[in-house]
């Protein structure tokens, strides 16, 4: 009974917060351009809850973390049962550094290695399939966010 109940309280939980989505798109260092749904991670709430007990994400998904200012940024995958690729994007847009198929429901901490605003979410493996590499180029909203 108290593992239903907790796996209940998890699901309540993860259609708690709202997220709005976009489409992303991504020039790959070859050129190539990608587009992907994402969700927007604004607020400190968003940014906290994530992916949180998320079990699937298309190949064309993802969610996008805007922390306001260029920063070390540390990200961790607890209660994530998703293997996750993280993008980790500096505030021109270009892709500093991706952390490649994450260890799902681990509190190690995967940083950026270097400050960034941006981190996109993909399921593990999906950068390598997309061609997202260092150097490839985020397109984002002028202002971040998601545009009205």
């Amino acid at each position: 009974m108290a593992l239903f109940l907790w796996a209940l309280a998890g699901a309540a939980a993860a259609q708690a917060t709202h997220f709005d989505r976009s489409m992303l798109t991504i020039r790959t260092v070859e050129g190539k351009e990608i587009a992907l749904d994402v969700e927007w991670a604004i607020t400190a709430d968003q940014r906290a809850h994530g992916l949180m007990f998320r079990e699937e994400l298309g190949d064309d998904q993802g969610m996008i973390f805007d922390f306001g200012t260029t920063r070390d940024v540390m990200m961790w995958m607890k209660n994530t049962p998703l293997s996750l690729d993280m993008v980790f994007i500096d505030e021109s847009g270009l892709v500093k550094r991706i952390a490649s198929r994450t260890t799902p429901f681990s509190e190690t901490i995967v940083g950026s290695g270097a400050p960034v605003r941006y981190v996109l979410e993909i399921r593990g493996g999906q950068a390598t399939a997309l061609g997202i590499a260092e150097g490839a180029i985020v397109q984002l909203p002028p202002s971040g966010g998601p545009s009205d």
